[in-house]
């Protein structure tokens, strides 16, 4: 059937040829890091949410959700779960507030900025297994340990550190923080420098301390950053991994570090109970989601209030 060039079906047809001519170049270049990505990622993905419902590797015997089931009745795995959320709760007071402080005090520096900026972000450059390694001498339970040396020239007896079930979480967060605290400092650093200077000009001539000026402009400035970082710390937290392998000895002691992400581990390569550890990681993913959704929600909600506030 003949269609005018002036009919919506034709210029709908001319629209589609000219996306396709004007993107085939970028499709092309991404085709190859897709199929990568799906080969990757997704394919294992799907083969591991499809192995928490069979009894096996080898998808020989459906079980549905018997593995779920096992999952949550072990001991170990409500441990990991409460210890998870212990990890959320010192990573808020240790983790969150920290970075925070120390962007505001990197933007109150006069001289010296970028010694300081580097400084802070040294510890980032510093493979993460390095650094675990580092505080795991530094906690050691040896009185050669860099705190039980310290405490033998003052006279005091060495500690068990990392072997302590109230102060190994928090000892953990304190190593993540250390090395990770710089990155996000110079996010807020960032935040703190798009804040009009003549908020902070009027503050001073009215007498308005640092503290002062932090808590009336910084903070009410930075909020939607600090709520974007605070989501994805948590999320973060949720896959700690290492930390506890090596520090805590394997999630020790008694299972008082022991992370889901841990655990997980632990059932496919020490007990080879491969279904349940997909079971494990499909949990872990669903409260993950779970989160990244609040966050999408919090987000829209406050650019819907902003909107409304600047109509």
């Amino acid at each position: 059937m003949y269609v005018s060039p002036g009919h919506p079906k034709a210029k709908k047809k001319r629209n589609w040829k000219a996306i396709l001519k004007k993107n085939a170049f970028g499709w092309a270049i991404m085709i190859p890091t897709l199929l990568l990505f799906g080969f990757f990622v997704w394919v294992p993905l799907g083969k591991n949410i499809v192995m928490s419902f069979f009894s096996d590797a080898n998808f020989s015997t459906f079980v549905g959700t018997r593995n779920y089931e096992l999952l949550f009745q072990m001991d170990v795995f409500l441990a990991s779960l409460g210890n998870t959320f212990k990890y959320i709760l010192w990573s808020l007071l240790i983790g969150y507030l920290v970075p925070i402080l120390l962007g505001f005090l990197l933007s109150e520096v006069v001289h010296a900025k970028g010694f300081f900026r580097v400084a802070l972000y040294l510890p980032c450059m510093i493979s993460g297994i390095a650094v675990v390694f580092l505080f795991r001498n530094l906690y050691g339970d040896e009185p050669y340990s860099i705190l039980n040396v310290i405490l033998g020239l003052f006279g005091l007896p060495a500690q068990s550190w990392a072997g302590n079930v109230d102060l190994i979480i928090p000892l953990i967060v304190l190593a993540m923080t250390w090395r990770g605290a710089g990155s996000t400092a110079l996010i807020y650093l960032s935040s703190f420098q798009q804040i009009d200077n003549a908020m902070y000009e009027a503050a001073r001539i009215d007498g308005a301390g640092a503290w002062e000026r932090f808590w009336r402009i910084t903070i009410p400035s930075i909020k939607s950053t600090m709520l974007t970082l605070l989501i994805l710390q948590i999320i973060s937290v949720f896959q700690v991994f290492y930390e506890p392998m090596i520090i805590g000895n394997w999630g020790g002691p008694v299972n008082s570090s022991m992370s889901l992400m841990l655990l997980s581990y632990k059932l496919a390569f020490a007990d080879f109970n491969y279904p349940v550890s997909a079971a494990c990681c499909v949990v872990l993913a669903l409260i993950i989601l779970t989160f990244t959704l609040i966050y999408q929600g919090v987000v829209k909600l406050l650019d819907r209030v902003s909107g409304g506030a600047k109509a």
